[in-house]
């Protein structure tokens, strides 16, 4: 008997945290147009009509004193890889890429951001 009390007691703590472990939940917080941040994870660096740009997790940036300013994404600006978590969309049988209120098209090796 107690031996079935002690394996009960184990059942109900290992479940509930496994059910405390499954409420985790990850939710990304991108910044607004126009803030500013001191670090920027990883950016890859994109030249457009003789400005830089900077990339990293799908958010524009330009820099501005040392610091990272977020912009809206470039018009015709060209990029080699989409970023993770896009959605594929057709309109009028074209086929375009969204994400984060950016849309892409296929160009070339790369995609070309567009107005839509």
């Amino acid at each position: 008997m107690k031996n079935l009390k002690s394996i009960l007691l184990i059942m109900i703590l290992f479940g509930t945290l496994l059910t405390v472990n499954a409420q985790k939940r990850v939710v990304k917080v991108y910044p607004r147009i126009g803030a500013v941040v001191s670090t920027v994870h990883q950016p890859k660096l994109v030249v457009h009509k003789g400005a830089n740009f900077y990339i990293s997790n799908g958010v524009w940036y330009r820099s501005r004193a040392g610091r990272y300013v977020v912009c809206a994404a470039p018009i015709g600006i060209k990029v080699r890889h989409l970023p993770r978590g896009n959605k594929v969309v057709r309109i009028n049988g074209r086929k375009l890429y969204k994400y984060r209120g950016v849309w892409y098209k296929k160009y070339g090796r790369g995609y070309m951001i567009v107005n839509v």
